[in-house]
């Protein structure tokens, strides 16, 4: 098996936005011309694309994105995909990985949004991304600029052949607060995004942003053993400045590897470098003290927070190492 490691000379836009075509958030490829070869749904796969050089079934060769046949007559290819939330896109990437003699020449892409239903084939479709070259195994970068939030994508293949993944970048809309006025500051789905982790060797910290618990232990945030004195830390940027009211860190299917405790510093940035951020983040304000935390168990805190007002970054501290599932951070906007 090969898999297809991140790309270290991905564009900022990568890191600054929400892939919003990513199927762990909900979003969902709804209708292809074609996909004799691979189901579309494996071009919104979260994961690096992989590549079983033995795997094949009843259609031929087994790959990991969406493939169509080989077409015979005019037209071309298509894929509509409900994005996870309405989003303003800032960047694309179009990414070929294993795709060698069978993929598109080329590509564009088209959007739409609607108030309530999903798009389909007759729907006002607007050209994002005109037609643009494409190289096998490869990752194709396109910064864009959508000036009002979207609904669906509809990528085109020019004429037909195979992409490994969509990732669509961008702003997404908020939602709305909950019945009791608040909403989690800190949710992907909401714009929250995991900004540096001091590490992240068996997970990522932007899992503990998805929705949802975790379906595994490797859907969360998890560091390697500490052998020296210290603690594990990630940043996290808010969707938008607020005042958190309740804090849940979720220890999901961590048993032998949860921290012993966790706390959260806080500051309100403005015009935050994310470089800068970290040397920063050493001397924010404590949010919450350091709390002692179980295995596999939702953690609450309401009372332990420290009221010290508005708020645009944590610190998420967990003490002195270990894994964690899930952080909730509910607050009222500003």
């Amino acid at each position: 098996m090969i898999v297809t490691a991140a790309d270290p000379n991905a564009p900022e836009f990568t890191r600054r936005y929400l892939n919003s075509a990513d199927a762990r958030l909900g979003a969902q490829a709804l209708l292809a011309s074609d996909d004799f070869f691979a189901d579309k749904q494996r071009m919104l796969n979260p994961q690096p694309a992989q590549f079983i050089a033995d795997k094949y079934d009843d259609n031929g060769k087994w790959m990991d994105g969406w493939e169509s046949r080989r077409k015979r007559g005019a037209g071309h290819d298509w894929c509509i995909v409900r994005l996870a939330r309405p989003t303003r896109i800032r960047g694309l990437d179009l990414n070929t990985s294993h795709f060698t003699g069978n993929f598109p020449p080329a590509a564009s892409i088209d959007t739409c949004s609607t108030d309530s239903g999903d798009a389909g084939p007759d729907s006002d479709w607007a050209s994002l991304l005109p037609a643009v070259t494409l190289a096998g195994n490869a990752h194709h970068y396109h910064a864009v600029d959508s000036h009002s939030y979207v609904t669906h994508l509809r990528v085109n293949l020019l004429p037909d052949g195979g992409l490994a993944r969509l990732r669509v970048y961008g702003e997404v809309q908020p939602a709305a607060a909950d019945a009791d006025g608040l909403i989690d500051l800190a949710a992907a789905l909401n714009g929250g995004r995991a900004v540096a982790a001091n590490n992240a060797h068996f997970g990522s910290a932007s899992n503990l942003l998805l929705p949802g618990r975790g379906i595994n232990m490797g859907d969360g945030w998890e560091t390697r053993r500490r052998r020296e004195p210290g603690f594990d830390w990630c940043v996290i940027a808010l969707a938008r400045p607020g005042l958190i009211e309740e804090i849940e860190v979720d220890t999901c299917h961590f048993k032998g590897n949860f921290p012993d405790r966790c706390s959260l510093a806080a500051a309100l940035v403005i015009d935050a470098n994310d470089a800068a951020l970290i040397t920063q983040s050493m001397f924010w304000t404590p949010l919450l003290p350091e709390q002692k935390l179980q295995m596999d168990h939702q953690h609450y805190f309401r009372e332990q927070i420290i009221g010290i007002g508005p708020v645009s970054h944590v610190r998420f501290n967990i003490h002195p190492d270990g894994g964690v599932s899930r952080l909730r951070l509910r607050g009222r906007v500003l």
